[in-house]
């Protein structure tokens, strides 16, 4: 018996896919958002950051060395909140929080 053939997809929409169905793209959402992080504050301040991750309330936490720094990025944090979530393509977090 042969298989229906169906539209060709990508191995990103695959993957995506199978995330989907095991339950985990929240939790894949938070990570790639926070690899992202170099990306879109570039690496200056991604060597001031120590520690960052995304907790169960949406809210991504960066830990910086930089007292300077943590000030400045609070001045930006919602054009921050959006090119990050932006980068990932998807509303994984709704505000930030430094440390």
């Amino acid at each position: 018996r042969p298989m229906k053939r169906s539209e060709a997809k990508s191995l990103g929409q695959i993957i995506d896919e199978a995330i989907n169905m095991t339950g985990q793209a929240d939790d894949f959402n938070a990570y790639r958002l926070s690899s992202l992080w170099p990306d879109v504050v570039g690496q200056a301040i991604n060597r001031m950051t120590t520690r960052r991750y995304v907790d169960s309330n949406h809210i991504f936490h960066v830990y910086l060395t930089s007292a300077v720094v943590k000030n400045e990025l609070s001045f930006n944090r919602t054009a921050l909140v959006e090119a990050l979530n932006k980068a990932v393509g998807s509303t994984v977090i709704t505000d930030i929080k430094f440390h």
